[in-house]
């Protein structure tokens, strides 16, 4: 005789970080609760579980029954760590990416940023994103210049615990001891404003998006191997509600403005500087190839960084079938409702 199924976890966990997300959108709505409650499972969100709980889980995915949608330096760093996550979405939101450098300096463009000193900021966590970022960021300027990184001059800046996102790099910006700051997102936008930077270069304004590859862009939607094995029917169903909410905010640019808001921290220039008009509509989840060998880039240029303990096969991570049957549930739930 087959043996009996798992039983459900009571619990489910979800973690996103503060930019646009399906799952961000789904929470808010309350569609995540909604969805699970039936089954006597609690949905609940990572960034409200108490320490003993959260731990740094959003980083390692060691948690079994949790959801992460959030920048790809962690979700690849975990997995070249050996923990048993796969991928089974993708996004792709354009979130202003620009390097910034000091009113009056001269530096105009991505040929201006050779032999510049750049902020390169570093923190004391266990995978420091933000100094993969600013790498990234940079990588992608020069190169649109057709330079590297070993054409400027790498700057470490101390990160300023409890001083906001880019604080220290912009500080030093400020004081002279670097030349450029790579920011992105709305509250880069503000903090920028504040201390009267320019920007020096807009990468969304390079049709090419390999150019704005970084934590990001692509965003990916992981689980842990044990759940998917042991509850397949729940990770699909989880994901349905993430394909609905993605159409839900295309209808609906006010709501998500509002909802950025919320999750970002930012105020309405802010998100309205960092959010392209359409950014709505962007939200929907995919596994295609492009979105692939994109990640498949930035996995080769963090291991080429040192970020990673071991490299990821960006396929052999992927696994497209609860996306499909995500797809399929909703396109059976949708009939149920037109042949009502």
């Amino acid at each position: 005789m087959p043996s009996p199924s798992p039983s459900a976890p009571d619990t489910l966990w979800f973690t996103r970080c503060p930019v646009p997300t399906a799952t961000g959108i789904a929470a808010d709505q309350g569609w995540l609760a909604r969805e699970f409650a039936a089954d006597g499972i609690a949905v609940r969100s990572l960034q409200d579980a108490p320490p003993e709980v959260a731990a740094d889980h959003h980083y390692t995915h060691a948690l079994t029954g949790l959801f992460r949608e959030g920048g790809n330096v962690p979700a690849l760093w975990a997995r070249s760590r050996g923990e048993r996550t796969r991928l089974i979405g993708l996004t792709w939101i354009e979130e202003r990416q620009v390097v910034l450098v000091r009113a009056g300096s001269g530096i105009t463009g991505p040929g201006d940023l050779r032999g510049v000193r750049l902020a390169v900021p570093h923190h004391g966590i266990g995978i420091d994103f933000w100094r993969a970022m600013a790498l990234a960021g940079f990588r992608g300027a020069l190169g649109l210049a057709g330079l590297t990184l070993d054409d400027a001059e790498l700057v470490d800046v101390p990160g300023l615990p409890g001083g906001g996102q880019w604080a220290g790099e912009l500080a030093a910006l400020r004081d002279g001891v670097v030349d450029a700051v790579y920011v992105k997102g709305a509250l880069a936008v503000e903090a920028a404003r504040r201390v009267g930077a320019e920007v020096a270069v807009e990468l969304d304004a390079v049709p090419d998006r390999r150019a704005r590859v970084n934590n990001g862009t692509p965003r990916p939607v992981t689980v842990h191997q044990q759940l998917l094995d042991e509850q397949p029917e729940l990770v699909a169903r989880f994901l349905a509600v993430l394909l609905e909410a993605a159409d839900w905010a295309a209808a609906h640019p006010a709501e998500v403005v509002r909802i950025l808001r919320a999750e970002t921290g930012a105020g309405a220039e802010g998100v309205a500087g960092a959010y392209a008009p359409g950014s709505h509509r962007t939200l929907h989840l995919d596994l295609s190839a492009e979105r692939l060998e994109l990640l498949a880039q930035q996995e080769r240029f963090l291991g080429n960084r040192g970020f990673l303990a071991s490299p990821v096969d960006i396929p052999g991570w992927a696994d497209p079938e609860p996306l499909r049957a995500a797809h399929e549930l909703l396109r059976q739930r949708r009939r149920a409702v037109v042949g009502d």
